[in-house]
């Protein structure tokens, strides 16, 4: 949207727009519309005669996909919302959660269309020029690059027209603009330094400045400070200069006063503090306050009294070429208002509070700065809390200072910005600023936009545009145009809680803002109703007309509810809804949520009365039950909600309107003993249904008795005792009238559903009873309990027990006066101690332990309960009763005859040896009775009772080891008490002997397990450990032990018998293996023929290096005999075996010499060694023609290095062009012979003078032993931007030549074997070939080595080199 700038646009908002927070405003505003100023000719001619609406140009700004907010799909978009039709905008509704972020169209961007036609015109009519700066005050003036100022006034007429093209061309274009407060004055900077000053009520100069300055530079900022009689400016060289206006005997001059040289750093960027009309008396204004930004720190500083510096603040590490920014504004915070100083140079906006204090001291307190993701370019305040930047990209972003939160986004792409970067270059005087200027000056727009009254001014290079806050109706408008209707509320809701960013128009009391915003959010409410009535699908699915409705109920049910208005909601809301049948279901059924948070409590009767029917003709009961529960009673027709309830079984609702409703609670009661009393009678087992309403049914005689309402609540008071009394007087009715037979049938009925839980429930009751009555309730309940429980077969043993367990905790507790006939608990005793009854022996057990443990022992006699309960092996009473007297021995034997908890006997013992409270005279009974039992105690667990031991019984080993029978047992125990052992850290005095004794066990009965306990075990005796081994013919122990000894002769020598005479049992009966038995026989021999040998090599290869080779020789040919002399064919593969083995510690001709001299090769038969004599074969053959190829392949290449090197050393060299690359001269033109020239690989030409005059600026270093030279055009870098040059180090990739005077090569040889050796990188063929000679030396002995090309000294490739370029 694009709106012409009215004549109060830049008027009426003054800086009261910052203070709009603080005033009243009148109602009319918001009943009347705004009032426009007549319309100018302008306008009139303008217009199109048959459109009744003044024209709206089509919005500049392009809508920006990539920064929508993804709840507001149009906060990217300004004007788009106005002027746009709504059906381009339509997009698929979603609800949104009210926590969400809405800030909706914040700023509204409008064309100046007068402007923007005055601009082209002038630039195409009379040559003004393009537009280079904009400035606005009050009116508006633009100026040109051919030196002219345009002053427009509100209605966008041009009223003057300052300077002329001479002038321009004299001063070049206008690069600054400034206009006083009073708008009386303008200051125009030009690009060639001059200044001049303009009577703005008649166009008549009335100054030419051209002196305030050094000459050559260019003016980039002039400013006015609220002194009309001073003013202040910046050049191109990065000074700051005052300007004080004069005027004596009618002659005006003025005074220029350097304030910032630029040789201490050049200032980008100024800005005078400037207070609107509200503030001219603020005591901060009297200091007059300037603010400079520098390319590396911000300066305040004061001009009067006198000049100050006030404070410095460097910036944090930016990019060199990020534009410093600078603006002030007044913001009131708590109360006090005080001017606040933005600042950035890059992505973070620092703010600084400016503070007067009482004694005149200026304090600047630094405030919460702000970072964004993007490089900022301009920065202006559009109100006390937000601010409006552009980045380099040319976005607009709207951000709200307090909450750091990005509002908008627009794009500013096709303004086309003017930009300052010739006035930063100062091109029209030369170009002679610093590079970091002129770095800086490629993004600066200072003179592009300016602020004013909350306006922000946009120059581009043919349009002027200018922004605004919208105000908070027309926020809401640009959603309601686009359709978007949940954003509207839920933005309209944050203005309602204040909680809204950037809002303008609302201000005032907060109660009365509120009620206008909620009339505005009523209105959205009634047109979203309407909408979604006519947008719902006519044809289709009824899901999806029930999808369309659940998207749009729910948010007029919210909206309705927070702003407290039901009533709205259910006659004017639900009467629009009722035009559609599938609306007022998905209405019906919503509703649910919110009653059930207790959202809604009443419903009009109408609602009730369809809430029923519907529910009630969809089968949502359980539905409908939830809602009633949560429901004031109050709305209800009584007589209906009872008939549905009673009908479909809603138990729940039924209590409640009963209780709420009628004040009835006993006839709940009647119903539910009505449904689950008849089956228990009957004998019949429950459904899930009849559970499910006897728990009901517990749960609420608990409710009752408690003084709670059942479901929710608390039962009035005055009616809780009056209650509880008529909930007793119905449970101890003798007899009912529908089964007069059974006495108390509403007991007998719970009891039989859940004792236990009846129970509970009564035992909760007893504990809050305190008055007369209620005590007498309580004797009376008990007593029926006992005479109902009692001697009747129908109750089972832990029913019973469950009802004296019961009456033992009400009998133990300090305050009881129930009274219990002991008589009762010895027949109950009698009952659960019955001998004869195996039935349910854990269970009656259980019920009479838990008598006992809630104090029922003190109602029996203890020694009777002692011999009933050892009758009754009631185990876990007797150790009860035996630990109450301290007789823990005996609780040792109950732990081992009772068959459930013998496992549990370990970790008691523990413990009453542990606990520090039994006496030694305890401890010693019990250390007498483990000992007696521990045989017993090791069968049940070795592990655990050698811990016990361990912990307890260390000293008494020797006994325990006397006890135990002489075999596995022993074994098993010593093993996991030695094991143990290893963790106290003590030893004992035989602990020696018990190694000593277990190795002889395993010897007789564990051999399988010596070998592994000889090699993790350290606690034995080496020669001890031999000589057992030896006595009980384990020769593999034997062997291991010897080795380990370091007997190496004598460990092969056993393991050598043990061979043979393993093959002595082979080849015993040569009738071997003719039946199933012997087969199997022969077979395990082989096994252990197998292990046997597999011992011996492994024994020889681990002290292969510790032997000479004339031992080595001896002892692997002594195995090769021994197993050749059998001549069985089943050794062949042995055979074999040991050979590979031994072919890498024995010589081969060693070998085969033994396998002739064996008798069995006396004859010719070879045939059982031609393996072996062919593997030798193939690994001579092998390594023959590894060698062969090895060797071919180092000749080819060294061949094809040389061969390339010498061509490459040879090639020519041909200069690009016959000049010097550095004079620019033709070298054929030197007449003087003795000049040299230079000539690089890289076809650059050089005079060997040119480049030596270089040496001074670092481009060529000479010394007397070396002279090295770089190419002057490949080793610049960023040529063309006045960095200082600097020569790299040699690469092999920099054009390099280097003239030695005592070498061999020369330059293009060095340059050319550099290339070479760049092309071999990587590993050579040798390392290649010696990589795959270890892995494969390493599969056959099975030891990683790892290789290392990079240490070997060669660089030859397998793959094929690139060809080098001719």
């Amino acid at each position: 949207m694009s709106e012409s700038l009215d004549a109060c646009s830049l008027l009426s908002s003054s800086s009261q727009l910052d203070q709009m927070d603080e005033e009243a405003i009148d109602d009319k505003e918001f009943d009347i519309p705004q009032v426009y100023t007549p319309p100018t000719l302008e306008s009139i001619l303008n217009e199109l005669e048959d459109e009744e609406e003044p024209f709206v140009l089509e919005d500049t700004c392009v809508l920006n996909t990539e920064n929508i907010d993804a709840h507001s799909c149009d906060t990217a978009s300004l004007a788009s919302s106005d002027s746009g039709d709504p059906a381009h905008f339509k997009r698929k509704k979603r609800p949104v959660e009210l926590k969400a972020t809405i800030h909706g169209s914040v700023l509204r961007n409008s064309m100046l269309q007068g402007i923007s036609a005055q601009i082209v015109s002038a630039a195409d009519k009379v040559d003004a020029g393009l537009p280079t700066a904009i400035t606005v005050a009050g009116v508006i003036v633009v100026g040109t690059s051919h030196g002219l100022a345009l002053v427009f006034d509100n209605n966008q007429a041009l009223r003057l027209c300052l300077g002329t093209k001479t002038t321009g061309a004299e001063f070049g274009a206008v690069s600054a603009l400034s206009i006083n407060n009073d708008c009386s004055r303008l200051l125009c900077g030009f690009a060639k330094g001059q200044m001049t000053m303009w009577d703005l009520a008649n166009g008549k100069l009335l100054r030419t400045i051209t002196d305030a300055h050094p000459p050559g530079t260019a003016i980039l900022h002039v400013k006015f400070t609220d002194d009309p009689t001073l003013a202040v400016c910046s050049d191109s060289g990065g000074s700051v200069f005052e300007l004080a206006f004069r005027r004596v005997m009618g002659m005006r001059s003025c005074d220029s006063r350097c304030l910032f040289s630029g040789s201490k750093g050049e200032v980008c960027c100024i800005e005078p503090l400037r207070a609107s009309p509200d503030f001219t008396d603020h005591p901060i204004t009297h200091y007059s306050l300037l603010a400079l930004a520098s390319l590396t720190k911000i300066l305040v500083i004061g001009l009067k009294p006198s000049l100050k510096v006030w404070m410095t603040f460097p910036y944090s590490k930016s990019d060199p070429s990020s534009v410093p920014q600078l603006a002030w504004q007044f913001v009131s915070v708590q109360s006090a208002v005080n001017p606040f100083l933005a600042f950035c140079k890059g992505d973070t906006v620092h703010f600084l509070m400016i503070k007067r204090e009482e004694m005149g001291a200026i304090h600047v307190i630094k405030q919460r700065h702000i970072h964004l993701s993007c490089d900022i370019i301009s920065l202006n305040w559009i109100n006390g809390c937000t601010l409006v930047l552009v980045d380099s990209h040319e976005k607009l972003l709207i951000v709200d200072r307090p909450s750091q939160e990005i509002l908008e986004i627009l794009d500013l792409e096709q303004v086309q910005l003017v930009y300052n970067s010739r006035h930063f270059k100062s091109l029209a005087t030369g170009g002679n600023v610093s590079q970091a200027l002129a770095l800086v000056g490629e993004k600066a727009c200072y003179q592009s936009i300016s602020s004013y009254a909350g306006h922000i001014v946009c120059l581009g290079t043919k349009s002027a545009h200018t922004m605004t806050l919208r105000t908070w109706r027309e926020r809401i408008d640009c959603m309601l145009n686009q359709d978007h209707f949940v954003e509207a509320l839920s933005l309209a809701w944050s203005f309602h809680e204040g909680t809204a960013k950037a809002v303008v128009g609302l201000c005032g009391d907060p109660l009365k803002r509120k009620g206008i915003v909620g009339d505005k959010m009523l209105e959205i409410l009634f047109q979203f109703a309407d909408h979604a009535m006519k947008r719902c699908p006519e044809q289709g699915r009824i899901q999806v007309m029930e999808q369309h409705f659940h998207d749009v109920i729910p948010i007029l049910i919210d909206f309705s509810l927070l702003l407290q208005r039901p009533d709205l909601l259910f006659d004017q809301l639900y009467a629009r809804l009722l035009e559609n049948p599938v609306a007022k279901g998905v209405f019906l059924e919503l509703l649910e949520s919110y009653i059930v948070t207790n959202r809604l409590g009443h419903l009009p009767t109408t609602i009730m009365k369809d809430l029923l029917a519907h529910y009630n003709s969809n089968g949502l009961m359980d539905n409908l039950e939830r809602c009633i529960v949560h429901l004031d009673v109050t709305s209800l027709d009584i007589q209906q909600v009872v008939q549905v309830c009673w009908e479909n079984q809603l138990y729940d609702a039924m209590i409640y309107v009963f209780n709420s409703g009628m004040n009835d609670y006993i006839t709940p009661m009647e119903k539910l003993f009505a449904v689950i009393g008849p089956p228990l009678r009957e004998g019949r087992s429950l459904t899930a249904e009849e559970v499910v309403m006897g728990n009901k049914l517990l749960v609420y005689i608990s409710c009752c008795l408690a003084g709670r309402a059942y479901p929710l609540g608390n039962i009035p008071e005055d009616l809780v005792v009056q209650i509880k009394i008529q909930v007793f007087e119905y449970l101890i009715l003798l007899h009912t009238g529908e089964s007069s037979s059974d006495a108390y049938p509403l007991i007998q009925t719970l009891l039989h559903f859940d004792t236990r839980e009846f129970l509970n429930v009564l035992a909760m009751t007893f504990e809050d009873l305190n008055d007369k009555q209620a005590i007498e309730y309580q004797q009376r309940i008990v007593d029926i309990l006992l005479q109902v429980m009692v001697d009747n077969p129908d109750f089972t043993p832990c029913q019973v027990g469950g009802l004296f367990t019961f009456l033992a905790r009400q009998l133990s507790k300090p305050n009881n006066t129930l009274f219990v006939n002991r008589n009762l608990f010895d027949q109950v005793l009698e009952f659960l101690c019955r001998s004869g009854d195996a039935s349910r022996h854990t269970e009656r057990q259980q019920v009479l332990l838990q008598l006992l443990q809630v104090g029922g022992v003190v109602q029996f006699d203890e020694e009777k309960l002692l011999t009933l309960s050892q009758r009754a092996n009631f185990y876990q009473i007797l150790e009860f009763l035996y630990e109450k007297k301290h007789m823990y021995d005996k609780t040792i034997d109950c732990y081992l005859k009772d068959p459930l908890r013998k496992g549990e006997i370990f970790s008691y013992i523990h413990e009453l040896m542990s606990m520090a409270s039994h006496s030694s005279e305890e401890k010693q009974a019990i250390k007498n009775k483990t000992l007696q039992h521990i045989q017993e105690l090791i069968i049940l667990d070795q592990s655990k009772s050698a811990e016990l031991v361990v912990s307890h019984l260390v000293e008494e080993v020797d006994q325990i080891i006397c006890k135990l029978p002489d075999g596995e047992l022993l074994l098993q125990f010593l093993s996991s008490f030695l094991e143990e052992r290893h963790y106290p850290g003590t030893t004992l005095p035989t602990e020696h002997e018990l190694h000593k004794h277990l190795l002889d066990l395993l010897c007789r009965f564990a051999p399988q397990q010596l070998l592994n306990f000889l090699q993790t075990s350290q606690q034995y005796r080496l020669e001890e450990a031999i000589q057992i081994t030896e006595k009980y013919h384990h020769s593999e122990a034997t062997g291991y032990l010897l080795e380990k000894k370091g007997d190496f002769y004598g460990a092969f020598t056993v393991l050598l018998e043990a061979l043979k005479a393993q093959l002595c049992l082979l080849t015993a009966d040569p009738t071997r293996g003719q039946s199933e038995d012997e087969k199997e026989n022969e077979s395990a021999i082989l096994r252990r023929i197998e292990n046997s040998l597999n011992n011996l090599v492994a024994l020889g290869h681990r002290n292969s290096q510790k032997l000479q080779q004339p031992q080595i020789k001896e002892l692997w040919l002594s195995l090769l005999e021994t197993l050749m002399t059998p001549q069985k064919q089943v050794l062949k593969d042995l055979t074999m075996n040991v050979l590979n083995s031994m072919s890498t510690l024995v010589s081969l001709p060693a070998i085969i010499q033994q396998i002739l001299q064996n008798p069995i090769y006396e004859r010719g038969k070879f045939a059982e060694i031609q393996v072996l004599i062919l593997g030798m074969l193939d690994t001579f053959s092998y390594e023959q023609t590894l060698f062969e190829t090895t060797t071919s392949l180092l000749n080819h290449d060294l061949h094809w290095s040389l061969s390339h090197l010498r061509t490459a050393v040879t090639r020519g060299l041909h200069p690009r062009q016959d000049s010097c690359n550095i004079c620019l001269q033709q070298y054929k033109r030197w007449q003087d012979s003795a000049e040299q020239i230079l000539l690089f690989s890289c076809g650059h030409l050089y005079h060997i003078q040119c480049l030596q005059q270089t040496v001074d600026c670092g481009l060529a270093c000479a010394s007397e032993q070396q002279q090295q030279w770089s190419c002057y055009k490949c080793s610049t870098t960023h040529r063309g931007r006045g960095r200082q040059y600097t020569i790299p180090k040699r690469s092999r990739s920099t054009s390099l030549v280097q003239v030695f005077q005592e070498v061999t090569l020369d330059f293009q040889q060095e340059q050319s074997w550099d290339q070479l050796r760049c092309l071999y990188k990587g590993p050579s063929r040798l390392s290649i070939l010696a990589e795959l000679s270890h892995r494969h030396h390493n599969e056959r002995t099975g030891i990683p080595v790892q290789v290392h090309p990079a240490q070997e000294g060669f660089s030859l490739k397998l793959s094929p080199p690139p060809l080098l370029e001719e």
